[in-house]
């Protein structure tokens, strides 16, 4: 059966995906339209994600409109990273950087975590703030870049050219050129900055994430100078992107479910059940992209090699046949599990680390500043549909006592 495609350029469907989403899990099996499946079941999209006959799509870009519109630098980026390869490279790659994302090496974060919760905590003045440029922001990303070995004094640059990567990467309901120009512009400006810094490591290695991929080799297979720039690229985008979101995701929900909000606040052994819970009920990334690499069979999906396959991980969060009441948030839910972080190869390699942060920077804020509530002002939703998050979370924040 044909079926028309959400329009998730539309300013509606940014904002609240969720009634879309109902509409297409009430149809029974994949939609097919045009050369493209859509598959919004939770049994379809797990299925999909781990089967080896679907694999990441590379961007399909003249060669004159790169070489006319210098997109040389972020067609080349997105190229090398391990996000949009395919085994064998993506094997290779994820296997040199795999190793400073275990959960015993994220663990090792946890002091560090907790004391700079507790720094932008303390920065907060009771009254009107945003969440998003205040806390969920600074966090993650002061944790990737100190990973990383990057200076406290550059992450306003990487503010500046992480935005327009992200939009870039997952699909932004912007004007295609403006995003790949502004996005090109920054992968030339990142890449540079990355080149020089892998010289210095290699020169004088340090106890940091860069110095690892500088000098990563296994078997012999080192990083090239394009793939140590693109997976660079891609750790500092992606390892802040997803949990801002997720936190600011997370603590919208929370405030708009009081009764949630509370147990929490009532029992804190519950922090890593809601974390969860919240990873499903708005997760930060909604969608994402398959090609068929050969003839495919997904449920009802019969996928000829060459066609897209386009995954609604919102959707297959939000599945009635696999949660009861989905559209409920439920910290206490059991068997929680869900595909916010992908599943099989492409799992999420930075999943141990946003989940640390983000129950220890969610425990924090409601411990510390327990008294939180939305504003009136109107919600603006960053204009993306596979990456689903706030430009700005006003809030009113009161402390206890």
């Amino acid at each position: 059966m044909n079926q028309s495609l959400p329009d998730m350029w539309n300013q509606q469907f940014i904002n609240d995906p969720y009634p879309a989403y109902r509409q297409l899990l009430a149809i029974e099996g994949a939609i097919h339209t045009e050369g493209v499946w859509m598959l919004c079941h939770h049994a379809d999209v797990q299925a999909a994600l781990r089967h080896p006959g679907l694999g990441t799509t590379q961007l399909d870009v003249d060669a004159a409109l790169v070489a006319q519109y210098g997109l040389e630098p972020i067609v080349n980026a997105r190229r090398h990273m391990m996000l949009f390869t395919n085994p064998p490279d993506h094997t290779r790659l994820r296997g040199l950087v795999s190793r400073a994302f275990t959960p015993r090496a994220v663990d090792r974060m946890r002091t560090a975590i907790e004391h700079l919760v507790l720094q932008l905590l303390d920065e907060l003045d009771d009254g009107h703030i945003d969440l998003i440029s205040r806390f969920a922001y600074p966090l993650p990303v002061t944790v990737i870049a100190t990973m990383l070995g990057i200076p406290h004094d550059d992450l306003e640059l990487f503010r500046r050219w992480s935005q327009p990567i992200a939009a870039f990467i997952a699909g932004s309901t912007e004007t295609e050129a403006d995003v790949w120009l502004r996005a090109s512009d920054a992968a030339r400006e990142m890449a540079g900055y990355f080149i020089v810094e892998a010289r210095r490591r290699r020169a004088a290695p340090g106890d940091d994430l860069l110095t690892a991929l500088a000098q990563a080799e296994d078997g012999g297979d080192r990083l090239s100078a394009d793939e140590l720039v693109a997976n660079a690229i891609l750790l500092l985008v992606a390892g802040h992107e997803t949990t801002t979101n997720l936190i600011g995701n997370g603590m919208l929900s929370l405030l708009r479910h009081p009764q949630q909000l509370a147990l929490l606040q009532q029992d804190p052994t519950l922090l890593g059940n809601a974390v969860e819970e919240l990873l499903r009920y708005d997760s930060p990334v909604q969608y994402t992209e398959r090609i068929a690499l050969q003839d495919t069979t997904i449920g009802t999906a019969m996928i000829a090699e060459g066609e897209t396959v386009q995954l609604f991980i919102g959707a297959a969060n939000r599945d009635p046949q696999r949660y009861p009441d989905p559209d409920i948030l439920d910290v206490q839910r059991a068997d929680v599990r869900h595909l916010a972080f992908a599943h099989g190869a492409h799992f999420c390699l930075g999943a141990p680390l946003a989940r640390l942060e983000a129950r220890i920077a969610i425990g924090a804020l409601l411990e510390r500043a327990p008294r939180l509530a939305l504003t009136d002002e109107p919600l603006v939703w960053r204009p993306n549909f596979a990456l689903r998050g706030l430009v700005r979370l006003p809030l009113v924040i009161g402390r206890g006592g």
